[in-house]
């Protein structure tokens, strides 16, 4: 009878212990979305840029735009830590990348290639109701 308590008892800590690591996967995904980065310094002068960011099969990927040039920069790399990522593209021959860390919950700063300085704000889209 003991035996058969133990292993209940493993079992039941076992499927505990697997939930608690599901929901710490499935919570907020922070760089995924949309982002407004400012990157100021640029020999052209500053440069306003829609980023986003999507996890498509657990892997980030994502674009910058630049509704003014009307371009588009599709990552070919994304290197994702804790709290900071970064975004490598090919913009006028040369491979250039987009460095920006969590400041807090909707801002980010960074860089631009680590010698222009780049702050983002989160794009919070607002849900309508169909009335």
């Amino acid at each position: 009878m003991k035996k058969a308590i133990l292993v209940f008892a493993g079992i039941f800590f076992l499927l505990l212990s697997n939930d608690a690591n599901a929901q710490a996967q499935t919570g907020t995904d922070y760089f995924a979305g949309k982002w407004n980065v400012l990157t100021t310094g640029l020999p052209d002068g500053d440069a306003k840029m829609l980023v986003v960011f999507e996890r498509i099969d657990g892997k980030l990927t994502g674009a910058m735009l630049d509704e003014v040039k009307k371009t588009k920069n599709v990552f070919t790399k994304v290197e994702e830590k804790e709290k900071s990522v970064t975004g490598y593209f090919t913009a006028g021959g040369y491979d250039c990348f987009l460095f920006l860390e969590k400041k807090d919950d909707n801002n980010v700063t960074g860089s631009l290639m680590d010698m222009f300085d780049s702050t983002g704000v989160r794009v919070v889209e607002t849900k309508t109701e169909a009335k």
